[in-house]
C-alpha cells in the first residue's frame, strides 16, 4: 500500500529521471511517441473534467473509476515521455515573435506545474483510498486544476511544436 513516504519518494524520482535522460541519450528511435502520448494527455484531461461531473452530482462511484483511469493513463503517458526523451533528441522551436513566447509560457508553466502535480495527485488519492476524505478534498481542490492544466497544456504545446517534429 502507498503511504505518504512512498508518494514522497515517488515524487522526486519521477523529475529528477526525466532531468537525467534530458541529459544522456539511451539506443532506439521513439520519435513517433509524442503522437501517441499527446492524445492521452487529451483524454485525461476529458476524463478529469468526467470525475468532477460525477462527484458534483454524488456519483461516487464514477468518479473513482474515472481517476483511476486518468491515473493509470497518465502513468502510460509518462512512461512514453520518458522513453520518447531518453531516446529522442530535443526539437527546437523555429518560430519566431510572439508565438514563440506563448509557447515557451505554456510549455515552462506546463513542466513545473507537472511536477507539482504528482504529489498532489498521489496525495488526493492516497487519502481518498484511505477513506479520509477531508484531507482528500482539500488536496484534490488544488490537485485537480493543476493536473487539468497539465494535461490541456500537453496537448496544447504538442500541437503547437508538432509541425517541426522531424518526418
Amino acid at each position: 500500500m502507498m503511504n505518504i513516504k512512498v508518494i514522497n519518494i515517488i515524487s522526486v524520482i519521477i523529475p529528477v529521471t526525466v532531468l537525467i535522460l534530458f541529459q544522456i541519450k539511451l539506443p532506439g528511435n521513439f520519435s513517433y511517441l509524442p503522437h501517441i502520448y499527446a492524445p492521452i494527455n487529451g483524454i485525461v484531461a476529458i476524463l478529469l473534467i468526467s470525475a468532477i461531473i460525477a462527484i458534483k452530482k454524488g456519483n461516487i462511484s464514477i468518479h473513482k473509476t474515472l481517476i483511476r483511469i486518468s491515473i493509470i493513463l497518465s502513468i502510460i503517458f509518462l512512461v512514453l515521455y520518458i522513453l520518447y526523451h531518453g531516446t529522442t533528441e530535443e526539437t527546437k522551436f523555429p518560430a519566431q515573435g510572439l508565438i514563440k513566447y506563448i509557447y515557451y509560457f505554456i510549455l515552462s508553466t506546463h513542466i513545473m506545474l507537472s511536477i507539482f502535480a504528482i504529489p498532489l495527485v498521489l496525495r488526493a488519492y492516497y487519502y481518498a483510498s484511505i477513506k479520509d476524505f477531508k484531507r482528500h478534498k482539500s488536496i484534490a481542490k488544488y490537485a485537480f486544476p493543476i493536473w487539468l492544466y497539465v494535461a490541456t497544456t500537453g496537448v496544447i504545446v504538442y500541437l503547437i511544436i508538432s509541425p517541426y517534429y522531424p518526418n
